[in-house]
């Protein structure tokens, strides 16, 4: 597992995953495991929506940012009533939005998830490598059990 940074008012998680399917499925159970290890239990509000975002940013990120042989990058990064997602890959000339997503589509409508999840959410250049991130804010109360924030 990636190492932790501590800082006085953040801390962060980060995780280089395969840009594959099941690479995705590992960054969305690890996001979980680390929101569980924050305090924010397994089936809290603030794990699961998470868990959704990480879910929807790390499948966009293999499905429309892959690049064969290079890695996509899962960080988390906790403040006292915040965390921040981002989720970057290798593709930057390609933008996720929201798609209109009717009853009848079976994809284009994750993006509509986070937007409702996080308080706010966008895309930026990736800083140190090509690509871009795309990121969100979800906004949620202190850790069910502060030991072990």
């Amino acid at each position: 597992m990636a190492p932790l940074t501590h800082s006085a008012t953040s801390t962060t998680f980060e995780l280089r995953f395969a840009s594959t399917p099941r690479g995705a499925r590992l960054a969305r159970r690890l996001a979980s495991y680390r929101l569980d290890s924050w305090g924010h239990g397994y089936g809290s509000e603030a794990n699961e929506a998470t868990t959704l975002v990480v879910a929807e940013l790390a499948s966009n990120a293999v499905t429309h940012g892959r690049v064969p042989g290079r890695d996509a990058l899962l960080r988390l990064t906790r403040t006292d009533d915040r965390l921040r997602v981002e989720v970057a890959d290798t593709r930057g000339e390609r933008h996720p939005a929201v798609g209109p997503g009717t009853a009848d589509t079976e994809t284009g409508r994750g993006l509509l998830i986070v937007e409702a999840l996080a308080e706010t959410w966008g895309v930026t250049p990736r800083t140190g490598a090509p690509g871009k991130t795309v990121w969100a804010v979800l906004h949620f109360g202190h850790p069910s059990n502060p030991a072990t924030a």
